[in-house]
């Protein structure tokens, strides 16, 4: 496992200092209380003080290291630890040592901060046995021994989780940025893309027909430049929408407006209560009408279309069917996959049937719920 030296900085120096504080607290109460077996001198415990109160400030400072420091680092900690058991009176200072191995998770990795939680323990049995005889049969000793190690699995399992939470925290964010990237390019091939495609064909149009026909070439770019002002308009209601609510059937009009000429017939029918559903749904069925149109006006012939959509108070239903050529064994293209993207992050479907003889049928449903 690769050292993870930046992982939760925030954690560290609080998890330390409580339990520096602690064994301040410890060490004054055994003194308070004469629980000590010879008394306090002024000097022993202004250095008992003074080493707890540079820990302190060493734990607050020390947030980010080279990973070759660390064990510089960690074998500071330990003789300080030490000097502090010797200077206090009642052996709670032993607690610290479940620090090693903490500290070592995130800047050594998990197989050293294992490892100095063996040595740590093998350690400890090894000074009971050789300052305690027969230290395996006083119950105060072995609890005390216990209680050590009890330490050790909870400070090496608090470590894991901290750097596991940590880990997950980068993956969402990764996973929100590509989330990110794919929705501006699903807006940018939905919204942008489309209106491009009509402002194309019409200066395509111009150009065929400035020769022949000027009147119907200025025509084609005059609509080539209202498509152009649609686009802009487009622009500032997606970032309108990013602050405020989307209003499905104001903006299937909108569009519906736009493209319904003598040359191709747009019907739209829109019943139901839109109140119930999010905008971020709202949206994908808006898309989907925009994709569903700009296939039947630009890849299937279409010279009818009819736009439906019913909402009720479990989902909203919308259809859009043309009387067009359909896909001519053609595969869909970006637009279709980018409306099957959409629809599924706010839990809807997509269905589309193509039939030569009958146009083309879409049909995208989006669940209700959530909040405007």
């Amino acid at each position: 496992m690769d050292p993870v030296p930046n992982t939760a900085p925030r954690l560290l120096p609080w998890v330390a200092s409580i339990l520096y504080v602690a064994v301040l607290l410890a060490a004054v109460y055994f003194a308070a209380a004469g629980l000590c077996d010879e008394p306090a001198e002024p000097l022993r415990v202004a250095g008992f003080v003074g080493v707890l109160g540079f820990l302190i400030g060493l734990e607050v400072l020390d947030r980010h290291r080279p990973v070759r420091l660390a064990i510089a680092f960690l074998a500071l900690r330990a003789a300080l630890y030490w000097v502090v058991g010797v200077l206090e009176c009642s052996g709670f200072s032993r607690i610290l040592f479940v620090l090693i191995p903490f500290l070592a998770y995130f800047s050594l990795g998990r197989r050293a901060s294992y490892a100095l939680a063996g040595l740590l323990t093998g350690g400890l049995v090894v000074n009971l046995s050789l300052t305690t005889p027969s230290w395996y049969t006083d119950r105060e000793q072995l609890s005390d021994l216990l209680m050590f190690c009890t330490g050790l699995v909870m400070a090496v399992s608090m470590a894991a989780v901290a750097v596991h939470a940590e880990r997950l925290v980068g993956q969402v964010a990764r996973l929100a940025t590509v989330a990110e990237r794919n929705r501006l390019a699903r807006d940018i091939h939905d919204s942008l893309g489309h209106h491009l495609t009509v402002i194309a064909v019409q200066l395509e149009k111009a150009a065929a027909f400035r020769e022949r026909d000027p009147a119907t070439a200025e025509q084609a770019l005059a609509d080539a430049r209202a498509s152009t002002r649609h686009a802009l308009d487009e622009v500032r209601q997606s970032v309108g929408t990013l602050r405020a609510g989307f209003a499905l059937a104001p903006a299937l009009r909108q569009l519906v407006a736009r493209l319904d000429d003598e040359r191709f017939s747009v019907e739209l029918d829109v019943t139901g209560d839109e109140s119930g559903f999010d905008s971020a749904a709202l949206i994908a069925l808006y898309r989907a009408a925009q994709e569903g149109l700009t296939n039947a006006s630009r890849h299937a012939g279409a010279s009818r279309v009819r736009v439906r959509v019913r909402l009720d108070e479990r989902a909203a239903n919308l259809v859009v069917a043309d009387d067009g050529r359909g896909f001519s064994g053609q595969r869909p293209g970006f637009g279709l996959r980018g409306m099957d993207e959409r629809l599924r992050l706010v839990g809807g479907t997509l269905s589309v049937s193509d039939d030569p003889d009958g146009g083309t049928r879409l049909v995208a449903t989006v669940p209700a719920g959530g909040r405007r």
